[in-house]
């Protein structure tokens, strides 16, 4: 490829979208340079407090725990309060609470201020979300949503190694290097992004739009599903923190051998996200997800083979490839499946089976590591990944080719999601 094509390349990839898309990439970019808690928390507990893998699990529970209220308290409050007020109070309160779970050293104090810190720092994504779709075009959405997946791992690559050094010193610095880092999140967003949440069509002084409650979303048969297979995916990568960090502390792996080796997965997201996105965007969705799901089972059940740091990041090649093509595509289909006035409730919803996911698998990991070693760890994602293959391909078996929302012709899934509400013969839209 010609410097001149790749010039193109990247010029295609980053122009036409909104000035305050770039100050919420830019947030998420600072945000993912702090991650540290999320990354750190079971070798911090179990290496430096010497707990039990049991225990470092019971703790990371809590925090998923956390993350589950904050989800779906989150999207209630996206979509009645707004966006950007959810997302300042959200990293706000991260901020503190990340602070004083640094200078926590009872058990009980450590896995309740964690819990706390689980609601806060998860409490942003719905808004994040929704903001993302108010003010990007349709058409710019997937491009939009690889971006900042791109700056989420730009973040996390750096932070991974920078962090697995700072651990060997001092843990409490990784702790308090996050909550600077989030409260200059905090701080952005309430400077540089208006409000976004879109204005409902009034008619004679009344709003025709449909109203979205929770109760809406549970009934969405087709968008539960694809909740329901999300949360089989997030508790196959949570394991990347959670399982992944015990079983190489108890093969006598430092934490700076982890944080160079889990590395591997921020450094080939930022370098392949974007090529990849411009490859898959017009593929068949339906066997994009279900080869992801497989590369995530099976490349993670390779963990089961490995011994040394080369044999570890090779698994992570193959479980990384397979989150580069999940992330836009799922991502996808649940803004095509989500009304725009609902928007909040929905991501909300959908970030709720990575909360689940990251109450679940440190529960799993733990107990399957006490008791029976972490190899049967390795082989329960494998098992968990071929469900997921056969759960998206019915699910996108029966997928229509009208959009589920407007009744309209949809786009493909992986290229131009559409989100609108349907009205009583009129359809609202937010002007990008």
């Amino acid at each position: 490829m010609s410097i001149a094509s790749i010039r193109r390349a990247a010029h295609e990839t980053v122009a036409g979208l909104p000035r305050e898309f770039w100050w919420l990439w830019t947030s998420t970019l600072i945000n993912r340079l702090g991650a540290f808690v999320a990354t750190f928390m079971a070798l911090y507990l179990t290496l430096d407090r010497g707990y039990s893998a049991s225990y470092a699990g019971l703790v990371a529970a809590l925090h998923g725990l956390g993350g589950v209220l904050g989800t779906l308290g989150a999207g209630v409050l996206t979509d009645r309060l707004g966006r950007r007020p959810t997302m300042f109070l959200a990293q706000g309160a991260t901020a503190v609470s990340v602070a004083v779970l640094g200078f926590m050293t009872h058990p009980v104090a450590i896995a309740a201020v964690a819990g706390v810190v689980g609601v806060a720092s998860n409490a942003s994504r719905p808004a994040v979300q929704a903001m993302m779709a108010d003010i990007v075009r349709p058409e710019d959405r997937v491009r939009a949503f690889a971006l900042n997946y791109w700056a989420i791992n730009l973040g996390f690559a750096f932070s991974s190694m920078a962090a697995g050094i700072v651990a060997q010193y001092s843990y409490l610095a990784g702790f308090l290097g996050e909550a600077v880092l989030t409260m200059a999140c905090a701080v952005l967003v309430f400077l540089k992004l208006p409000e976004s949440r879109p204005e409902r069509t009034v008619v004679a002084g009344k709003a025709v739009d449909p109203q979205v409650s929770m109760g809406t979303v549970v009934k969405d048969g087709r968008f539960m599903g694809v909740v329901g297979l999300s949360f089989l995916i997030s508790l196959i990568f949570t394991q990347s923190y959670v399982g992944l960090p015990v079983a190489m502390g108890s093969e006598g792996f430092t934490p700076s051998d982890f944080g160079m080796v889990i590395a591997v997965n921020g450094v080939l997201i930022v370098a392949l996200q974007i090529p990849v996105t411009r490859f898959i965007e017009h593929r068949d969705p339906q066997k994009l997800l279900v080869i992801s799901a497989l590369l995530a089972g099976y490349g993670f059940g390779l963990t089961a083979f490995a011994g040394s740091i080369a044999t570890y990041a090779l698994t992570i090649v193959v479980w990384t490839l397979a989150e580069i093509v999940n992330a836009p595509t799922q991502t996808s289909l649940v803004v095509r499946l989500s009304p725009v006035h609902g928007r909040g409730r929905y991501q909300g919803m959908y970030s709720m089976s990575w909360s689940v996911a990251a109450l679940a698998a440190p529960l799993m990991a733990g107990f399957v590591i006490d008791h029976f070693g972490a190899d049967w760890l390795w082989g329960a994602t494998a098992v968990l990944g071929t469900v997921a293959a056969l759960g998206y391909w019915l699910l996108m078996r029966n997928l229509p080719a009208t959009d589920e929302v407007t009744g309209t012709p949809a786009a493909p899934v992986a290229t131009e999601p559409v989100q609108a509400a349907a009205t009583e013969g009129a359809r609202a839209e937010l002007k990008a």
